[in-house]
C-alpha cells in the first residue's frame, strides 16, 4: 500500500503541490505534506489542496506533525516523529471521531521504539535515518540496514525505510524487510520530478517481486 512515499518539501520554487502532482504522476503511492515554517491557516491551505490531488490520483495523504491539520483537511492520516504527539495521545484524541479509518505512522529507530509504537497503536512504521540526509539533519545519525531487519523480525506493519534514501539504494531497503521507502530529496530535488518518482516506484516494485521469489 505504501510503496513510494515522497515528503513534501518546497524548494527553488517548487510548491507543495507542484511536487505532489509530479510525485503521483511518478507512481507514488503516498504523499505527506512536510513543512516547519507554514503558519496554521497556511498549511491547513496547503493541506486542503494536497488532499484533493490526492483523492483525485487514488493515492493516501498523510500530513506531518500536526494532528490538528489532518483532521481538518480530512487527510487519510497523521505521521508522529519523536518530539511530537505521542502516538497514544493520537489515538486518545481520535476516540469519538467520526469512524472512518484514520492512519497513525510513527518513527522510529529501534526495536524498543517499535515496540512502544505499536503497543500504543502505530499503523505503520517509519525506520531510519538508513543512510545519511542532507534534508533532515536533525534526524540523528545513520542505523544502517541491518535495524530494517531487527524490526521487520519483530512487527507484522508496514515498514517504510527512510534518510538518504536515493535509486542506488532503495533496492538494498526493500530488500532489508521494508514494505516501502518515504523520501524527499530524491524527488523533490530532482531535475524531473516526475521522471525520479517514476524510477524510483519501479525499482521498489521490482525489489518487493524479487523478495518474493
Amino acid at each position: 500500500m505504501y510503496g513510494l512515499y515522497v515528503i513534501t518539501e518546497r524548494w527553488q520554487g517548487r510548491s507543495h503541490a507542484d511536487i505532489t502532482r509530479a510525485a503521483l504522476a511518478g507512481g507514488a503511492k503516498t504523499i505527506q505534506l512536510r513543512d516547519k515554517e507554514l503558519c496554521v491557516r497556511e498549511l491547513l491551505a496547503t493541506a486542503d489542496q494536497l488532499r484533493e490531488i490526492c483523492t483525485q490520483a487514488g493515492a493516501m495523504f498523510i500530513v506531518n506533525d500536526r494532528l490538528d491539520v489532518a483532521l481538518a483537511a480530512n487527510a487519510d492520516g497523521v505521521h508522529l516523529g519523536p518530539d511530537d504527539l505521542p502516538v497514544a495521545s493520537a489515538r486518545r484524541t481520535l476516540q469519538g471521531c467520526e469512524p472512518r479509518r484514520f492512519i497513525v505512522g510513527a518513527s522510529v529507530a529501534n526495536v524498543e521504539e517499535t515496540q512502544r509504537a505499536v503497543a500504543n497503536g502505530a499503523d505503520y512504521l517509519s525506520v531510519g535515518c538508513i543512510f545519511a540526509s542532507a534534508t533532515k539533519p536533525d534526524a540523528g545519525d545513520a542505523i544502517g540496514l541491518e535495524r530494517i531487519a531487527e524490526i521487520r523480525h519483530v512487527v507484522s506493519l508496514p515498514i517504510l525505510g527512510i534518510g538518504g534514501i536515493t535509486a542506488d539504494t532503495v533496492a538494498q531497503v526493500i530488500a532489508a524487510g521494508a514494505d516501502g521507502a518515504a523520501v524527499i530529496s530524491a524527488v523533490t530535488r530532482a531535475d524531473d520530478m516526475e521522471a525520479a518518482a517514476r524510477r524510483l516506484a519501479a525499482i521498489i516494485e521490482e525489489a518487493k517481486r524479487a523478495r518474493k521469489r
